[in-house]
């Protein structure tokens, strides 16, 4: 049994593969969107109706690399979970982690099916992504949870209504990635140009979404300044500037595809942004209650990290 155990630091590596896959998948599922592939193979899980593997076409070529990868990340995925359980010592939250993105998983399999049969439906394929989401979310915590050392957590490094801000944060960065599904599903890239599309102003809705963005500039702004005065741990006001300044990046590329006529180009670049925001949020909230913790030391052993 002792041969197969998994030392803290190997599943930490564990963890950021998979980590690493579940913010991919959500970039290359964009390019099937954008490339107009989302029915590039129109059965599932075959391609066509007898054949498993993509016929030598662009959209269900496009396609098939979609799920062909999307395969991929389970692999990581199940070795976090056998690995939460090989793992010397054990710790529960681990288990429950990953298992979640495990579960995520077969809903996503599901999701995607009937995404295929429902014909690119505009509400079945922001679900698909917004459980994306969600799964990274659940990586990000995973990953941060598995390079923390165990034993007893020192007080907060920061105030209380430091930590409500930074619940404020990634409930409202959550709202935004919210409002960019519906812009896009009001706009011009549906996946196939025969894809339903919500029937909604797409001005309007793009002009609320960036209302939200704006507010959680304001708020991450206030989060700096707040971070300051007290004198916060350096990695928790580097987390705060690291926000900052992809959301101004995401910000400038968001009004320069709405001026420009949603380019794809420029449209596949904020889906990698949102990614990218959304993971910076939620490192913030978790730097927040980090208490300056650098993660396991490569080859410790966590019992030796652990107070007696």
């Amino acid at each position: 049994m002792a041969a197969r155990s998994i030392s803290p630091r190997g599943y930490q590596r564990i963890t950021l593969l998979t980590l690493v896959g579940l913010a991919l998948i959500i970039v290359v599922g964009g390019a099937v969107r954008l490339t107009g592939s989302g029915l590039g193979c129109p059965e599932w899980p075959n391609c066509e109706t007898d054949r498993l593997v993509a016929p030598a076409e662009y959209h269900a070529v496009v396609e098939f690399v979609n799920r062909s990868l999307s395969g991929l990340v389970g692999v990581p995925i199940l070795l976090s979970v056998l690995g939460a359980f090989r793992r010397k010592p054990r710790r529960t939250e681990l288990i429950w982690l990953s298992s979640a993105l495990l579960g995520g998983v077969v809903v996503q399999i599901l999701i995607g099916r009937l995404t295929v049969l429902s014909g690119l439906s505009p509400l079945v394929v922001m679900t698909h992504f917004l459980l994306a989401m969600a799964m990274l979310a659940d990586g990000v915590v995973l990953h941060w949870a598995a390079r923390r050392p165990g034993g007893p957590a020192p007080p907060p490094a920061v105030a209380p209504e430091v930590r409500h801000l930074g619940n404020l944060i990634v409930g409202t960065t959550a709202a935004v990635a919210l409002l960019g599904t519906v812009v896009t599903a009001a706009g011009p890239h549906g996946g196939d140009e025969n894809a339903e599309r919500l029937d909604l102003p797409l001005g309007s809705v793009a002009r609320l979404h960036g209302v939200a963005v704006i507010l959680l500039l304001a708020m991450v702004t206030m989060m700096l300044v707040l971070l300051r005065r007290p004198a916060a741990p350096a990695p928790v006001r580097r987390a705060g500037a690291g926000l900052l300044a992809i959301l101004l990046a995401q910000a400038v590329v968001g009004y320069a595809q709405y001026f420009t006529g949603v380019p794809v180009v420029l449209v596949a670049i904020h889906i990698a942004g949102a990614v990218l925001v959304w993971m910076a949020a939620l490192r913030l909230r978790l730097a927040l209650v980090d208490h300056g913790t650098r993660g396991i030391p490569l080859g410790a052993r966590e019992r030796d990290l652990v107070p007696a």
